[in-house]
Order: C-alpha cells, then sequence, then structure tokens
C-alpha cells in the first residue's frame, strides 16, 4: 500500500512540473515572437487551461490545501501566490484589451513618449500662431499657467486607470476659466487645443493599460521562475533521500 502511494506521488509530481515547464513556454514564445510559433491567443489559452491543470494536480499530489514541512509549506505558498497573480493578470489584461479598444486608436507602448511629445509640440505652435496673428497673450498664458504640466508626461493615473475621468473635468473647470476672455479668433485655436487635449487621455489612457499588463509581468514572471526553480530542488531533495 506504501509502495503505491509513493509511486502516484511521485508520478503526479513529475506530472506537475512537466506542465508547469510547458506552461513557462508562455514566455518564451512572447520572446520569439518573430517566429511563427502559431498565435498568440492559442498560447494564452494553452497558459490559462496549463495554469487550472497545475493547480488540480497540486492538489492531488498534496493530497491537502497546504502540505507539511517547512520546504514544502514554502513552496505550496510561491505556488498559490504564482496561480494568484495569473488569475489577477488574465482578469486585468481581458479588462484592458477592452478600455484600450474603446479608446478608438493605437499605440505602441514603447512609442507613448514620442506620441505625447509631438502632441505637446502641436499645442505649442497653435499657442505661437495664435499669439502672433490675434496679438494677445490670453492664450498663451494659460497654456504655460496650467497646460504645460499637463501636457508634459501621462496624468491621472489612478483616476485613468479606475475610469473616474478626472482629467476630463480639470481639461473643463480650467478651460471654462479662460474661455470667456477669448476672442472669436482666439476660440478657434482654443478648440484646437481642446481636441489636442483630449487626444492625450487617449494616449494616457493606453499608457496607464499597457503599464499596469507589464508591471503585472514584473511580478508574475520572476514568481514563475523561482517556482520552478524551487520544484526542481523539491524533485532533487526526493531523489536523493529515496536512495
Amino acid at each position: 500500500m506504501d509502495l503505491n502511494l509513493q509511486d502516484s506521488s511521485v508520478l503526479t509530481g513529475y506530472t506537475l512540473i512537466a506542465v508547469m515547464l510547458c506552461v513557462a513556454l508562455l514566455n518564451t514564445r512572447k520572446k520569439l515572437s518573430m517566429i511563427p510559433l502559431g498565435k498568440a491567443s492559442s498560447w494564452l489559452v494553452f497558459h490559462v487551461v496549463g495554469g487550472l491543470v497545475c493547480l488540480g494536480l497540486f492538489w492531488i499530489h498534496t493530497e491537502n490545501f497546504w502540505p507539511k514541512g517547512l520546504y514544502e509549506g514554502f513552496l505550496a505558498g510561491t505556488f498559490y501566490l504564482v496561480s494568484l497573480s495569473g488569475i489577477f493578470g488574465y482578469l486585468i489584461q481581458r479588462l484592458n484589451s477592452r478600455k484600450l479598444t474603446e479608446t478608438g486608436i493605437e499605440v505602441i507602448y514603447e512609442r507613448i513618449p514620442l506620441e505625447l511629445r509631438e502632441i505637446q509640440e502641436n499645442a505649442e505652435e497653435q499657442i505661437l500662431e495664435c499669439t502672433e496673428k490675434t496679438g494677445s497673450d490670453v492664450l498663451a498664458n494659460h497654456y504655460l499657467d496650467t497646460m504645460v504640466w499637463y501636457f508634459q508626461k501621462p496624468r491621472f493615473y489612478w483616476s485613468t486607470l479606475f475610469g473616474a475621468g478626472n482629467a476630463k473635468v480639470w481639461l473643463r473647470t480650467k478651460g471654462g476659466s479662460v474661455k470667456r476672455y477669448l476672442s472669436s479668433e482666439e476660440l478657434e485655436y482654443f478648440e484646437q487645443i481642446e481636441k489636442l487635449a483630449e487626444l492625450k487621455i487617449l494616449v494616457d489612457t493606453h499608457f496607464v493599460h499597457q503599464n499596469l499588463n507589464k508591471k503585472w509581468l514584473l511580478l508574475h514572471v520572476p514568481l514563475s521562475v523561482g517556482l520552478v526553480v524551487m520544484a526542481l530542488w523539491h524533485i532533487l531533495l526526493v531523489e536523493v533521500y529515496a536512495l
């Protein structure tokens, strides 16, 4: 009876580590995106299903929720952290994909600083042209006092993340305070600045949600690597002890 139980434990243990290694291949697939290795969506489905299989195999292998032993407990804790971070990551990626689609634009994360710089330069060109043509510095002073801060980099991170809309409220409040002092000709330039500010909201939305995706991976990937290393060490200890 003991021999059968031991064989069963060894079988589930090796199966579990094999599935874990296969699931970990998703990160390798991302780094080799230039090679046709199948659709990324298919790999993601495999990763999610494989993760769930690992969870079931883990419970079968340990025969309880939390195994006995200090090292085994630490290994179990790491396994659950990887699982929870994976579930959390999957959910935020699904949510973020929908949020980004709703913006109606596509922005590569690495190009976001350049995109923001181009928007700011366009806004400043509008300000200079307005000042030269109208001879008024009202809009220019408004830009220097408030809008420079807004255009310099992504703003309202947490508000954008949770969809509170603080950026739109801020723009409406600041715009309303100066709009009454503008001539009809200045208002035309003001409207162009508003359009650029609204475009920046969309770019900021991409920054926030893509940034969250990357930050989640900074947690999930190292934990996953650590888990695989610990699991391999666990197998080594079991094999040495068996001898």
